[in-house]
């Protein structure tokens, strides 16, 4: 009887063991090690529908087919910026490039640029940001949920004040906004230094309507816990020295929506 009840103790606790180590990082955590590039295309005049679309038909899966993980897509909700906004994820920078010099060869995407540009090229100029999760986001899913707008926003923080800046992500900005109806979708730092030598703090947020998110904002600002928060974080001067936001609306293929 003892060797029996000996043996249930073992198989029960090797099983809480395993439980317990299945899965060491929570849900909510980032990865830190995965590697992002925004990418930002802007079209020759009247190209705009045919750069999105050759999306649609095409790119993303051929983007798919070399190991490349579309994770948004989006259009500003301001029509005379005429832009699509995207964002793609690699396991790392050296798998980036491969992945990139992969597709740029492939003859199924030669084949699609050489049908799509017969009449000239259709991107005029195309912006690249590349990114690394910051340790306050959230684990970046695919979610849709119909009728959301998205928020892009960055930060390009003080001299010497990055780490301050993330710090009051961390110990309060990220909950209020949660508090006044917004969705954190992801937080990354660009790994090309500006004119300080930091990084810039690059995140989206998702609103029920555009309206709501300007509306959501403005309470978000008179909050007596932010009013607290961010005077006690300024006591030696502003945490930054500019801050971007683009109201963007996924497009139809656009993994989080």
């Amino acid at each position: 009887m003892k060797k029996f009840l000996l043996t249930c103790s073992l198989i029960v606790t090797a099983l809480s063991f395993a439980v317990a180590n299945s899965d060491p990082k929570p849900e909510t955590a980032a990865e830190p090690n995965r590697f992002y590039e925004m990418r930002i295309y802007y079209p020759t005049p009247g190209n705009y529908e045919a750069i999105v679309d050759r999306f649609r038909k095409y790119t993303c899966r051929i983007f798919e087919k070399h190991g490349m993980t579309n994770v948004g897509y989006w259009l500003p909700t301001d029509a005379s910026q005429e832009k699509i906004i995207y964002i793609l994820s690699y396991p790392s920078r050296e798998a980036r490039d491969a992945s990139w010099k992969a597709f740029g060869s492939d003859p199924e995407w030669k084949e699609v640029v050489a049908k799509t540009e017969a009449n000239g090229r259709i991107v005029a100029k195309v912006d690249q940001i590349f990114m690394t999760e910051a340790e306050i986001s959230p684990k970046i899913k695919a979610v849709k949920k119909p009728g959301r707008v998205f928020e892009l926003r960055t930060y390009s923080a003080a001299p010497g004040k990055l780490n301050d800046l993330i710090a009051r992500f961390k110990n309060h900005t990220v909950n209020l906004f949660k508090k006044h109806g917004m969705t954190n979708i992801g937080y990354w730092l660009t790994t090309q230094p500006d004119e300080t030598g930091q990084s810039k703090l690059v995140y989206i947020l998702s609103h029920p309507s555009e309206a709501e998110g300007k509306k959501h904002f403005d309470e978000f600002r008179t909050d007596p816990k932010w009013v607290k928060a961010k005077a006690e974080s300024e006591k030696n001067g502003p945490l930054t020295t500019k801050v971007e936001s683009v109201y963007m609306k996924p497009t139809d293929y656009s993994p989080i929506q």
